[in-house]
């Protein structure tokens, strides 16, 4: 569960996660609304999925990213089980 609160905790990876939400989307199309490399954009992904809440399927040289929210779902337990 730390992983999963450090992933969330910088406002790049939320944006990240809020884009996948959308649905499935390549590193490049993630990384188009930064001002980032492809490089830095794959640490931030990196980050999410070890914290399980992305997953990248590779095809060839495409990745694509695909938003889990199991993990943040359990988060959301923990907190509220904080709040009672």
């Amino acid at each position: 569960m730390d992983a999963v609160f450090r992933a969330l905790a910088d406002p790049t990876r939320r944006a990240i996660l809020h884009s996948l939400a959308d649905g499935p989307g390549t590193v490049s199309e993630l990384a188009a609304p930064f001002e980032m490399s492809l490089v830095a954009a794959s640490k931030h992904i990196r980050v999410l999925e070890r914290a399980g809440l992305v997953r990248r399927e590779v095809r060839g040289r495409t990745h694509t990213c695909h938003l889990d929210a199991r993990p943040m779902h359990r988060g959301m337990e923990y907190l509220q089980g904080l709040a009672q």
